[in-house]
C-alpha cells in the first residue's frame, strides 16, 4: 500500500488544518521537548497534510525509521514485526468534520501527528524496537500479550514524562492527538505514578474515555532500560499462571 496524496480532498486538508491548529495552540506548553522538536524536524504545518515520502527521508537521516502504510488496525504479530523492522504502521485516511472530537478507530491524525514526531528520538526508537522483539517472543501467550499491551498503552499511547527543570509533560500519542485529554491529564484530577513496569502491567485501562491514572517516566532511556524487568514480570506471572492451572 502507499499514500495516494493526490486523492486527499478539500475536506481532508481542512480537517488536518483544524486538528493541527487546535493541538498546536495547546501543546507548546504541555508536550515534551523531544516531541515538539520532532514536530519541527518533520516540518509539520497547518496548511499541508504530511507526505509519507518526505517523512521517510527525514526519519531515514535521523533514526533510520520509516512509515509503513496500513489500512487501519492490523493483527498484533504484523504490528510488532513492522516495529521490529523499524517501520511504524500508519493509516492515510482522515476523519470527517463531524468526527473532530471523537473517533473509535485511530486515523492518520492520531498515527502521524501523535506518534511520528517521537520517532526522531533515538532512545524512544530503541525502546519501540526492542519492546517489539520481546512482544514477538511471547506473541502466542495470551497473558503475556495482555500484560505487554498495558505497558504499551500507558507509555507509547498515554505516557507522561518529567525531566528535571522541564516539569510534567506529555509524550503519549493518544493524549497528544486529543484536545480534551491534553489538558485533563496534567490537572490534579487524576493520580500520577512514577514508572513501575510491574504495576503498569497489572493495571487496566480505558479505551472509550479519559484515563483515571497516568504513569510518569524520567527519560525515554528509562523505557528502554526497563525491558529486562518487563521480561522478568512476564516470566513471573506466566509461572504463577502455570501453577494455578496445575
Amino acid at each position: 500500500m502507499r499514500q495516494e496524496y493526490d486523492k486527499y480532498t478539500e475536506e481532508d486538508f481542512k480537517v488536518w488544518g483544524l486538528l493541527f491548529a487546535r493541538q498546536m495552540n495547546l501543546l507548546p506548553s504541555l508536550a515534551s521537548k523531544a516531541y515538539l522538536q520532532g514536530i519541527k524536524e518533520m516540518n509539520f504545518c497547518v496548511e499541508k497534510i504530511p507526505n509519507f515520502q518526505e517523512i521517510n527521508q527525514i526519519l531515514g537521516k535521523t533514526t533510520g525509521w520509516a512509515v509503513e502504510v496500513v489500512p487501519g488496525l492490523i493483527p498484533q504479530r504484523e504490528f510488532f514485526e513492522l516495529l521490529q523492522d523499524r517501520k511504524f504502521p500508519a493509516t492515510t485516511w482522515l476523519r470527517k468534520m463531524e468526527e473532530l472530537d471523537y473517533l473509535e478507530e485511530p486515523d492518520m491524525f492520531h498515527d502521524v501527528f501523535g506518534h511520528l514526531p517521537l520517532l526522531t528520538n533515538q532512545d524512544f526508537c530503541n525502546f519501540l524496537r526492542d519492546f517489539s522483539t520481546l512482544s514477538l517472543r511471547y506473541i502466542d501467550n495470551p497473558l503475556a500479550v495482555k500484560l505487554l499491551g498495558r505497558l504499551y498503552w500507558f507509555t507509547v499511547e498515554f505516557g507522561l514524562i518529567e525531566k528535571a527543570g522541564d516539569g510534567l509533560k506529555i509524550y503519549g500519542a493518544g493524549i497528544l492527538s486529543s484536545s480534551g485529554e491534553s489538558v485533563f491529564c496534567l490537572t490534579d484530577q487524576t493520580p500520577k505514578y512514577r514508572f513501575d513496569a510491574e504495576k503498569i502491567m497489572l493495571t487496566d485501562y480505558y479505551i472509550d474515555h479519559f484515563q483515571d491514572k497516568y504513569f510518569v517516566i524520567d527519560s525515554y532511556k528509562q523505557l528502554f532500560d526497563s525491558l529486562p524487568e518487563v521480561e522478568r514480570v512476564l516470566q513471573k506471572h506466566a509461572h504463577e499462571e502455570a501453577l494455578m492451572a496445575a
